[in-house]
């Protein structure tokens, strides 16, 4: 990374390019509503959605939750011109840290098992596969009826 990136919490007007940045990276599932994931990540006060720019640009974001029991890391997403320069990192470390200032122990995130080039990023950044099985119910009925097997 050559410039340290400037760091701030999201706006609700940060919303749309926020999530065009997720589906630019490949995060948002015709399933799941990014821009209201969005709006209850920064209006909740248990979680946050960290930006990251570069000369005023938006480089990146990272949500990240505190559930009461463990700190929860969502849709890190960096920029395709400012991929490979660190920024993902930088986000991690700021997540991480916003987790710990809130006496979180223990951080986690979700991948998708089939999803390697991700996986090492994360083991590189000191993530480890851990022995759970996650299981899921969509409360939202219509969702369940209409979506895909691996709707998660």
């Amino acid at each position: 990374m050559t410039e340290q990136p400037a760091l701030r919490p999201a706006l609700s007007a940060d919303g749309s390019a926020v999530v065009a940045l997720w589906e630019a990276c490949g995060l948002v599932a015709a399933y799941n509503p990014p821009l209201s994931d969005f709006m209850r990540a920064i209006e909740a006060p248990s979680s946050t959605i960290l930006i990251a720019e570069c000369g005023g640009q938006l480089a990146g974001s990272v949500m990240v939750a505190d559930d009461g029991h463990r700190g929860w890391i969502y849709y890190l997403a960096v920029s395709p011109p400012f991929q490979r320069q660190g920024i993902a990192q930088f986000l991690i470390s700021q997540a991480e840290t916003w987790a710990q200032d809130r006496g979180v122990r223990k951080i986690q995130l979700m991948i998708r098992p089939s999803n390697d080039s991700v996986r090492e990023f994360y083991n590189k950044a000191g993530y480890a596969d851990t022995p759970r099985l996650v299981m899921a119910k969509w409360l939202d009925k219509e969702v369940a009826a209409n979506s895909p097997e691996d709707r998660s």
